[in-house]
């Protein structure tokens, strides 16, 4: 797609939305303020925290633009289902675009002017990495730079973005805190996302950009991704069919919310960084600067053993999984635990969602909108 003629652009504003887009019983995380009339770009917004975050800064008042490639990494009917429950939600357009197209982004960016940015979009996956490299280059490095020049050319007041808990790598430290070394990334998906932090920071100290990096740790709930462990336990269990189970079960991960992703990522919005002075040159913070940059851990800071998990699904479903005990897969790491004193002292809050009331919400979810 070259040029604004060329942009496919579907207005969401009078179609009905299926039952299924509540999700379930909400847990009351998000707290809205007095109506808002920013004008935001969330990219990836068909995908599963891009669709949640867009829905609750519609139902709190801010317009938001929409983009998404709509790939085939999982199944395309979820993410247009995801697009419907957005309908008529307020003042939403969803563009189909791809973020590593130069052309179409910078053009998105002088006819739009956004006041604030988003950006969640990315080719996920520690596994598919190891397959299909040049997927993560194009969307999460090229792409992420398109984001950031459409930032530093048409005034946008604040850049939230999505990095992860994978940028820790094989870090042995718990719990997991910004302030660590994360230069040893154990896949290419670890080192896209590292290398998006460097790049923020980057342009917040050569065009006084403000950016909040967000270090996602392990994100579940209702309309989740196909390729990750609710919905890939969930689906086998139902079905009868073994689950993997790696490293021989000897795994543990910090599981967060998705309403608490997105209170994290609202309130981040809300407040725009300007330069650490506590920050010093010979002592440097990795999370901090003299630039207007942060970079947060968003986790539950509660590691859950890996089979603690598979039976909170196990109880919900009320059926037991049969288990296939494989070795430690290339990419993955043993444990994941979040410190999240630092976004709790930005932000005044941490995701704390149980894990037995998010995963009774995915499957609830699940079963009524798969119908099983």
């Amino acid at each position: 797609m070259h040029g604004a003629c060329a942009v496919l652009i579907r207005r969401f504003r009078s179609a009905r939305r299926n039952a299924s887009c509540k999700g379930g019983k909400q847990s009351g995380l998000i707290r809205f303020p007095e109506p808002h009339t920013l004008k935001l770009l969330v990219t990836g917004v068909a995908g599963f925290i891009g669709m949640h975050t867009a829905q609750h800064l519609l139902r709190r008042g801010d317009t938001v633009v929409g983009i998404d490639n709509l790939n085939q990494y999982y199944e395309v009917t979820l993410k247009r289902a995801r697009l419907a429950c957005l309908a008529g939600q307020g003042d939403f357009r969803f563009i189909e675009m791809d973020i590593s197209d130069r052309v179409a982004m910078a053009t998105l960016f002088a006819s739009e002017g956004f006041d604030r940015v988003i950006h969640l979009a990315a080719q996920a996956g520690v596994r598919y990495s190891l397959a299909n490299p040049n997927a993560y280059v194009d969307s999460n490095l090229v792409g992420f730079m398109t984001v950031l020049e459409g930032c530093r050319h048409h005034a946008v007041q604040h850049l939230v973005y999505a990095s992860s808990s994978s940028v820790y790598g094989g870090n042995a430290r718990m719990p997991f805190s910004e302030c660590d070394n994360v230069d040893h990334p154990v896949s290419l998906y670890a080192a896209t996302k590292k290398a998006n932090e460097l790049m923020a920071h980057t342009y917040s100290h050569l065009y006084r950009l403000p950016t909040t990096g967000l270090r996602f740790f392990t994100v579940y709930g209702p309309w989740g991704r196909p390729d990750m462990a609710p919905f890939l336990f969930t689906r086998a269990i139902l079905e009868g069919r073994p689950i993997d189970v790696f490293n021989h079960g000897q795994m543990q991960r910090d599981f967060t919310y998705v309403d608490d992703i997105v209170e994290a990522v609202l309130r981040v919005n809300d407040r725009i960084p300007g330069p650490d002075r506590t920050y010093t040159a010979d002592s440097p913070d990795p999370s901090a600067s003299d630039a207007p940059y942060r970079v947060f851990n968003v986790g539950n800071h509660q590691p859950v053993p890996l089979l603690s998990f598979i039976g909170c699904i196990e109880r919900r479903l009320g059926r037991e999984a049969e288990k296939r005990m494989l070795p430690m897969q290339p990419g993955d790491v043993p444990a994941t635990y979040a410190d999240t004193s630092r976004l709790e002292k930005w932000i005044g809050f941490a995701p704390g969602t149980l894990l037995s009331e998010g995963i009774a919400r995915f499957v609830d979810w699940y079963r009524n909108y798969y119908q099983v």
